[in-house]
């Protein structure tokens, strides 16, 4: 359980930090967008590492599911775009794949 509510606090991370870059490029806002988004890539990063997971690139496949639906969620809650069935079957495709990666039975 722990793991999960460290990837989704990582997965907020690196949204929020990406999504200042995108509102600096992309938007016009102001550079300072830069120096929240900075800290939370860090964050991101440091979370990730708190994850218990024997190998870094297993943590990071299954991390991507998680990551996914909170993009889908950020479209619908941040930027008020509701997502369609699409995006929500995709989501729900990643989860699934995520969630046999990180509880799969893998060798020692």
């Amino acid at each position: 359980m722990q793991s999960i509510i460290l990837y989704i606090g990582a997965a907020v991370a690196e949204i929020a930090g990406c999504f200042a870059f995108w509102a600096w490029l992309r938007m016009d806002r102001s550079a300072w967008w830069l120096v929240p988004g900075c800290a939370a890539l860090v964050a991101f990063a440091y979370l990730l590492t708190r994850v218990e997971a024997s190998d870094a690139g297993r943590a990071y496949a299954a991390y991507g599911g998680i990551y996914i639906t909170a993009a889908v969620l950020w479209l619908w809650l941040a930027e008020g775009v509701r997502p369609d069935r699409w995006d929500l079957a995709g989501a729900a495709l990643c989860l699934l794949g995520a969630a046999v990666i990180f509880f799969g039975p893998h060798r020692a």
